[in-house]
């Protein structure tokens, strides 16, 4: 039963990395990787003096910071005050309501926010509401493009977020708590002293792999928001390689882009966990 997806697995997974090999060639579409000639380390000193790479790396690292912010302490309130709902039907609602977003294609969820940040759009006509003149067209502003990414990623993915640690909380002994209510212990000290400990396991895996995926940012998000007015600020790394390996031919540049990308991230894990695992009692999460 093993045997398909191991497999599928050195199919997919394996055999392609002889294809970072590219990073150190000069690859063209009428040659073989294998005919390729070798260019040593030519392509990441491209890279170093690349202007156009280094901001993608700026707003790579602005988003993706933002979006750690942010996405990783919101889903942890938002699980908890799901938990601490009584009537299950209005609990049921608020889950599914917040767990909605993410089965949104950006496709869809990019058209919504381009017309509601449109000059006629929602957001202006309620700016208007309140006595505030508002006539500008949100998403051409670059140095609005950020907050807006970073937002919308949010509402995307915040509630499906919240699914480890309600599954994590439904666990938890109600013995504790009520034993905790005969001490006197108010609700925030039955949260602070109870339920964040028991997640602190899935909250230390879940701040790991943020951390690791901070230049890993959201391709399908930027080539729905990202045009010609806010690209100084909206090129991210993953859309930068896009541009250049696929639209410009550059397999070599962008592959060598893509494998450094990779190394930092894999530093990041590692640093990561090391600092987690500190804190966790010398125990690895990972």
């Amino acid at each position: 039963m093993v045997l398909p997806g191991i497999i599928l697995m050195i199919i997919f997974n394996f055999i392609p990395i002889y294809g970072l090999t590219l990073a150190f060639k000069s690859y063209s579409v009428t040659s073989t990787i294998s005919s390729s000639p070798w260019v040593g380390l030519q392509n990441f000193q491209i890279i170093m003096k690349d202007k156009y790479f280094w901001q993608s790396v700026q707003n790579t690292i602005g988003i993706s910071a933002i979006k750690l912010t942010i996405e990783f302490f919101l889903p942890i309130i938002l699980a908890i005050l799901i938990f601490e709902l009584k009537w299950t039907p209005f609990k049921k609602l608020v889950q599914t309501i917040t767990y909605l977003p993410h089965f949104l294609s950006w496709i869809i969820l990019g058209g919504m926010l381009i017309t509601w940040l449109s000059s006629n759009g929602m957001l202006n006509q309620v700016l208007r509401l309140f006595g505030i003149a508002a006539n500008d067209n949100h998403i051409l502003n670059a140095s609005s493009y950020w907050s807006i990414a970073s937002l919308s990623d949010v509402w995307k993915e915040a509630g499906w977020g919240t699914i480890l640690y309600l599954a994590t909380m439904s666990k938890i002994d109600p013995t504790y708590y009520e034993a905790a209510e005969m001490d006197g212990a108010s609700k925030i000290r039955q949260i602070w002293s109870i339920t964040i400990p028991e997640m602190s396991s899935i909250i230390s895996l879940n701040l790991i792999l943020s951390v690791s995926g901070l230049f890993n940012s959201n391709l399908d998000q930027t080539l729905v928001l990202m045009n010609s007015q806010n690209q100084p600020k909206a090129e991210v790394i993953n859309s930068y390689v896009y541009r250049v390996g696929l639209t410009q031919g550059d397999f070599s540049y962008a592959t060598a882009v893509g494998l450094g990308v990779s190394i930092i991230s894999v530093i990041l894990l590692i640093i990561t966990n090391t600092i987690t695992k500190k804190l966790n009692d010398n125990q690895s999460v990972l």
